[in-house]
């Protein structure tokens, strides 16, 4: 059943969702997404420690023992890699396996019995932290909420400031460095934002899952687009809409499946990483669905010039050629589908029950053929390739040969024939 706590508990996954995500895109395009899963890790001990010295779980202290650490793990990662020789991921793998371990035994032997824990660092408490309230002058606020709205707040702003600096920075910091922009300055402002957003989050996520929000968004988004202002928008409306269809996938589907239910953090993630697995699959830049598409499409195009060039070929030749018997006999679907195609595109046309190219049809086959013998005549001259192996290499080339290739082809190979004795087709245009 719907709740009312349900809305605090989407806003209050949606607004952390949407902190993380703006700044994991700068993470995802600098390479660093380990750095996140550092930071998120590493930060352990300034939280533990801060909270051993003053007792406070939600003052400032947490906050800047988190900065504290997530800078020292930024500084520690670059002195071991540049001093050590010690390879970039695995100076990253000392250092916050290090500090996370030594954050769990600040709280495993000195916090034992206060209310902050193992578990509560690793998993969160999402549907806790929406319960969270203070009253000032007669008015009910939600502290995480409040908080969690700050960070992003501040997020946004930091980026929107430096927005420039930040873009050529992450894309080439060598020329951020010469036209002014100090590049490892901002390195350490990003990292003061994850450490800020690591530790506000911790109370809702967790340590474990904070990085799929800082992460996961900003990858789905980088697959959708090109440009960083709307990958960060769409990285943060990502991460929102995951956090509301997790936490009604809790209420609504899990039940309906029969399936025990779960924390709110640990669905909403689900929900990111489902948005991740479909851009993989769908993405127009680089989607699984849209090259087997591609392929496939090449692979059309590539058999049709087959028949093209058979077609051209059988009418150069004929009585004495029969490839073009062949690749009926061999492929009889695929070239069934080729002629339909190369007819409907006026390129073929039935004569009896043979086939002949037309007016543009033998224009198109002409240069695909001038092609291939033109490259066989620049391997076997340059490369010494065997004769009996020049059309094999000859052929994964003509497809691909632009006009200003070809006439660069003929004019290093002045030949008339190829190595075979055949007759290179002069150019010829459609008039």
């Amino acid at each position: 059943m719907f709740l009312e706590s349900d809305i605090w508990v989407m806003l209050a996954g949606a607004l952390c969702a949407m902190s993380c995500a703006c700044v994991g895109c700068f993470l995802v395009l600098r390479k660093m997404s380990m750095m996140g899963d550092a930071i998120s890790h590493s930060v352990l001990p300034g939280l533990a420690i801060a909270f051993l010295m003053t007792g406070d779980r939600s003052g400032p202290s947490m906050l800047l023992g988190a900065v504290v650490v997530g800078v020292l793990t930024a500084v520690l990662t670059q002195y071991i890699h540049k001093q050590g020789q010690v390879e970039e991921s695995a100076a990253m793998g000392v250092v916050f396996t290090t500090l996370f371990a030594l954050g769990l035994m600040i709280i495993v032997y000195f916090l034992d019995h206060s209310d902050i824990d193992a578990s509560c660092v690793l998993y969160g408490s999402l549907e806790a932290a929406a319960t969270w309230e203070f009253e000032w002058n007669g008015y009910i606020f939600k502290t995480k909420i409040i908080q969690l709205a700050i960070i992003l707040a501040l997020n946004v702003l930091v980026i929107f400031a430096l927005f420039k600096e930040l873009k050529i920075s992450s894309f080439d910091p060598a020329l951020a460095t010469t036209l002014g922009v100090h590049a490892g300055k901002l390195h350490y402002v990003l990292i003061i934002l994850v450490a800020i957003t690591t530790v506000t989050a911790f109370d809702v996520v967790g340590s474990i899952l904070v990085i799929a929000m800082l992460i996961i968004p900003a990858a789905t988004a980088y697959l959708l687009t090109q440009r960083l202002g709307l990958m960060i928008i769409i990285s943060m409306l990502l991460g929102a809409l995951g956090s509301v269809l997790g936490q009604l996938s809790i209420i609504y589907l899990l039940p309906a499946w029969g399936l025990p239910d779960t924390f709110s953090s640990g669905m909403m993630t689900v929900m990111v990483t489902v948005f991740l697995i479909l851009a993989i699959l769908f993405s127009p830049k680089s989607g699984i669905l849209f090259k087997l598409i591609r392929h496939l499409q090449l692979g059309k195009e590539i058999f049709m010039n087959r028949v093209l060039g058979a077609l051209y070929r059988t009418e150069e030749e004929q009585p004495n050629f029969h490839h073009l018997e062949q690749i009926q006999k061999t492929y009889p679907v695929r070239f069934k589908w080729a002629i339909w195609l190369l007819k409907r595109n006026a390129m073929v046309v039935a004569d009896g029950k043979q086939w002949r190219l037309t007016e543009n049809g033998e224009v198109y086959a002409r240069k695909l053929v001038r092609s291939h013998r033109l490259w066989e005549n620049y391997i076997f001259t340059n490369m010494n390739v065997p004769v009996d192996h020049l059309h094999y290499q000859a052929a994964s080339l003509e497809h691909v040969t632009d006009e200003s290739l070809l006439e660069q082809l003929a004019e290093t190979t002045s030949l008339e024939h190829d190595p075979h004795g055949r007759e290179i087709p002069q150019k010829k245009s459609k008039d």
